[in-house]
């Protein structure tokens, strides 16, 4: 995974805006499922969803509307 992060990195900066689009849009989508399991993970480990909120830098309401029924 860490060689699939650094390859669509790289590509975010390429001459041609259609690739470097594609990866942005790769890259947000893997983000996006790192941030969903490490919630999951915190949640799972007893930590409230102000804790969670703060080490995201959100709102509690924001956290949990986004991760909360899952």
């Amino acid at each position: 995974m860490t060689d699939d992060l650094a390859t669509l990195m790289r590509q975010t900066q390429d001459d041609d805006p259609l690739l470097a689009l594609r990866a942005t849009t790769a890259l947000r989508r893997e983000l996006e499922r790192l941030e969903a399991v490490q919630v999951r993970r915190a949640r799972v480990a007893g930590l409230a969803w102000s804790q969670i909120a703060d080490a995201i830098g959100v709102s509690k309401q924001a956290v949990h509307k986004k991760y909360g029924r899952r």
